[in-house]
């Protein structure tokens, strides 16, 4: 089967899985954020917002299980995604322990409901039906109809208001197998944002490395709009891929659930080790790829550029000189994220996807890479009498101590910091900034890494 790969990644990943399944605008989403204990998946009471399935843990009971959000299915919201949806729904019923079929309180049973309750009765799991938004007594009314679907001890919850949450995980707990203990684990997994503007080929990119359409493909912007987070594992090396809706233009965004899309591929720049920037080949570097660095730069995040569609440039060109061409102008539009690796791939194909992933591992290496203070001292003195800094109202800034400290060993990625005692960080210029952090590069690179400088400024007289 073509999912296997990733249904044995989801169940090592998340032991203990819990399924939540319903028709659309049922309430899946918001009672998926509150067992995960955040806002993962965008909630939105226009049907079928969550197209893809998405991935939590729930940390409120005796032991974590793992938390699946899904589709809506059995009905035709979005009649591009409909087959696919199914399919998604599918993958997940069978890497789950449990099924959570959830029905809406306020509307009362439906012939969707019913139908959908034929076909969860044939599937050979544990199943508990879960009568959302209920959130004060007048809609105690519709519940009995739910008794028709044939299901013992439904449960009333509002998941907007917390209500019955804690009776819902302790009925949970007692249907799920036994936790098993498990070794702790040697490393945190590298979350990987995987970034871009819509239609980049974000989502094929990542369903390329996993060898399994995890994410939905389609031709249409914005067809992902949730930031999926997807466990991963690559020759003993353990990854978070967090698959983000494409960032838009802010006065290009169509309604409010692609708002949601926006904020949330934003805060995953903000929560990731590690930013892969995808940008379409063929298209070159927009503005919006521009700005997309830019969010990257202003977080601080490592990053490295997968320069898709690769594939096309080659048969459009043919020639090496200008496949050269191009790369040198991809190159020069991102000169201010000069120091991410660049990496031409084919999301189609799958070309050159080991060597992205021997660019993350060089980065992960060269964030533990330390130059010592007194070589680091040095390096600013040569360099500074090389080339004094420019005179600002009359003073030099100047370097008095550096250090680097070591990093924090929790941190997955950490950027490299330097420690600047110095008269006036107000005397600095950007581009003498830019200066000694080239001068620190060529002791140590520090490939796809942004340097931090932090100062400690103590003011001196005019000389």
């Amino acid at each position: 089967m073509r999912h296997s790969t990733l249904n044995t990644q989801l169940s090592t990943s998340l032991p203990r899985t819990v399924a939540i399944v319903g028709r659309p605008n049922v309430g899946k989403s918001a009672l998926f954020n509150r067992l995960a204990g955040r806002r993962i998946s965008i909630v939105h009471d226009q049907p079928g917002v969550t197209r893809d399935r998405i991935a939590a843990t729930c940390k409120l009971g005796r032991e974590p299980f793992g938390i699946l959000d899904t589709g809506g299915i059995g009905g035709n919201v979005d009649a591009n995604f409909t087959e696919q949806v199914h399919l998604e729904v599918e993958i997940a019923l069978e890497t789950s322990d449990l099924l959570l079929f959830i029905v809406d309180g306020h509307a009362g049973l439906t012939p969707v409901d019913q139908e959908l309750a034929r076909r969860l009765r044939k599937i050979d799991k544990p199943l508990l039906l879960v009568v959302n938004k209920m959130d004060d007594d007048k809609h105690f009314s519709n519940f009995a109809d739910f008794a028709r679907l044939g299901f013992p001890h439904p449960l009333l919850v509002s998941a907007e208001h917390a209500r019955g949450i804690d009776g819902l995980v302790a009925q949970i707990e007692a249907r799920l197998p036994a936790a098993v203990e498990q070794a702790p684990e040697a490393q945190a997994p590298i979350r990987i944002a995987v970034v871009g503007r819509p239609n980049v080929g974000k989502s094929s990119l990542t369903n390329s490395i996993l060898g399994d359409a995890r994410t939905l493909v389609s031709p249409i912007s914005g067809t992902t709009r949730d930031a999926v987070d997807i466990p991963y594992e690559r020759h003993g090396h353990r990854y978070v891929l967090i698959d983000t809706a494409g960032i838009r233009p802010r006065g290009k965004v169509d309604n409010s659930v692609e708002v949601f899309s926006v904020m949330r591929s934003e805060s995953s720049i903000r929560r990731a080790d590690l930013c892969c920037l995808v940008v379409d080949a063929t298209a070159g570097v927009t503005a919006q790829d521009k700005r997309i660095a830019g969010l990257i730069q202003e977080a601080r995040k490592p990053c490295v550029v997968a320069v898709n569609k690769w594939d096309l440039i080659k048969e459009r060109t043919g020639s090496k000189d200008e496949m050269n061409e191009v790369l040198v102008g991809l190159r020069a539009e991102l000169f201010f994220v000069d120091y991410a690796p660049l990496l031409l791939v084919s999301a189609k194909t799958g070309a050159e996807l080991t060597r992205l992933f021997k660019s993350i591992e060089r980065v992960h290496t060269a964030a533990r890479q330390h130059i010592g203070t007194g070589p680091l001292n040095r390096l600013f003195q040569t360099a500074m009498s090389a080339h004094p800094p420019p005179l600002r109202s009359g003073r030099r800034f100047k370097i008095l101590y550096g250090t680097q400290p070591e990093t924090l060993p929790e941190m997955a990625i950490p950027a490299p910091e330097f420690v600047l005692f110095v008269n006036d960080d107000k005397l600095l210029t950007p581009t003498y900034r830019k200066y000694l952090e080239n001068k620190i590069r060529e002791v140590q690179p520090y490939p796809g890494l942004p340097l931090l400088f932090r100062f400690r400024a103590r003011k001196v007289g005019r000389r």
